[in-house]
Formats: structure tokens, C-alpha cells, sequence
């Protein structure tokens, strides 16, 4: 017997099985980089949508998983991200407050551009029985990018929501929305026009 099933109560009532899942990449971020003063509007605009995106997605039983850069900081954990990031000087504290993980919440924390890279990711997807992963976050043209080509290689069915990620302007995601859609196949409709009824009856048909 599968010892994982038996438990429903651990992990803070996490959902243990799920074909689709959210992903949120970066948005636990205290935006100290250069760009960052050029993306802060635009992520903002982008927590407050996500927000209620996040809300609706676990409506529907779909985990959350938060893919994070662990900032060069090998020792650090995302408790002390979060809390690094939300302090009262931080540059991103509005956009971490507004998209603040829930004990429910899975994570990873990465190394590099991509949620894949040398991350549990993959192992986590696997033990979830997902088949279709919704990439949020910022940015657009960058991390999420990286990340929506390693889920495309793996086979995943790509959802973007067009407004649930940003970048240092406009021009940029839409730039990568364009590609992504053309070159990984990926839906990028907006969240408001995402029906996670009909998004989750495919993922489950596409297992």
C-alpha cells in the first residue's frame, strides 16, 4: 500500500494528488537588483491579480508550489526568505505580502533561472500525479521562460496566465507571452478568462 495516501492530515491538509498545479516563481522577493525599479510597478499590478488567481486555484483543490531563488544563500531556508523579503524596508514588501504562503503551500528554492534546475521540482510533480503545471511570476522573459521550457521538455501541459506574470516593461511579456505560446505550446489566456473547471477535467483526461 501506498503509505503517503494514508494520511490525509499531513502537510497542513496539502493536497497530496492533483494533475494540474500553480506554480508561483520569484514573487518572494525583495526586488534588490538591478531592473528591479522597473518592475516593481508591474509586479504589484501582478501580485493583486495573482492573489485572487491563488485563491480561486485552491478552490478547486489545486496546490500551490512557491519556486524561489534562494538568493545566492545556500544556507537559507523560505521562512527566512519570506520574512527577509517582507521586512519593512523591503523594495518587493508589497508584492509578498499580497502573495504571502499559507501553511498549505508547497516550495522549492532554486539556484538558478529555472523552477526545474537542480530543484526537488520534478520529484514533487511525480509524487502529485500532475500533469499540467500553471506558471505564474516574474519575470516574464526571464525565470518563468526558463522554467515553462524546462516543463515543455518534461512533457507538462503549459498554462501562462497573461496576467499573472510581469517583467521590467510591457514589452518584454509580451514578448515572451508570444513565444511561449508559439514555441511551447502553452495557453496564455488571462486568469479572469482561465476556466479552472475545464483546465483541471484535461489535466485529468491528459494523465
Amino acid at each position: 500500500m501506498n503509505q503517503r495516501r494514508r494520511n490525509p492530515d499531513r502537510l497542513h491538509h496539502a493536497p497530496d494528488s492533483s494533475a494540474a498545479v500553480l506554480l508561483l516563481i520569484d514573487v518572494i522577493n525583495d526586488l534588490e537588483f538591478e531592473g528591479a525599479e522597473a518592475l516593481l510597478p508591474s509586479a504589484i499590478k501582478m501580485a493583486a491579480v495573482l492573489a485572487a488567481f491563488k485563491r480561486r486555484a485552491k478552490e478547486q483543490g489545486i496546490p500551490v508550489i512557491y519556486a524561489n531563488d534562494n538568493f545566492g544563500r545556500w544556507r537559507s531556508d523560505f521562512p527566512k526568505l519570506v520574512e527577509h523579503c517582507s521586512r519593512e524596508n523591503a523594495r518587493g514588501r508589497e508584492i509578498v505580502i499580497q502573495l504571502k504562503p499559507e501553511d498549505d503551500d508547497y516550495f522549492v528554492l532554486k539556484p538558478k533561472h529555472s523552477a526545474f534546475f537542480q530543484t526537488n521540482l520534478e520529484l514533487l510533480l511525480e509524487y502529485l500525479g500532475a500533469s499540467t503545471v500553471i506558471l505564474t511570476g516574474m519575470a516574464a522573459d526571464i525565470c518563468v521562460l526558463f522554467s515553462a521550457n524546462d516543463a515543455y521538455m518534461r512533457d507538462f501541459q503549459i498554462y501562462i496566465p497573461s496576467d499573472c506574470v510581469a517583467s521590467e516593461s510591457d514589452e518584454r511579456t509580451r514578448s515572451a507571452l508570444l513565444l511561449m505560446q508559439r514555441v511551447l505550446k502553452a495557453d496564455i489566456s488571462s486568469s479572469t478568462d482561465l476556466k479552472l473547471e475545464n483546465l483541471m477535467a484535461a489535466a485529468r483526461a491528459d494523465k
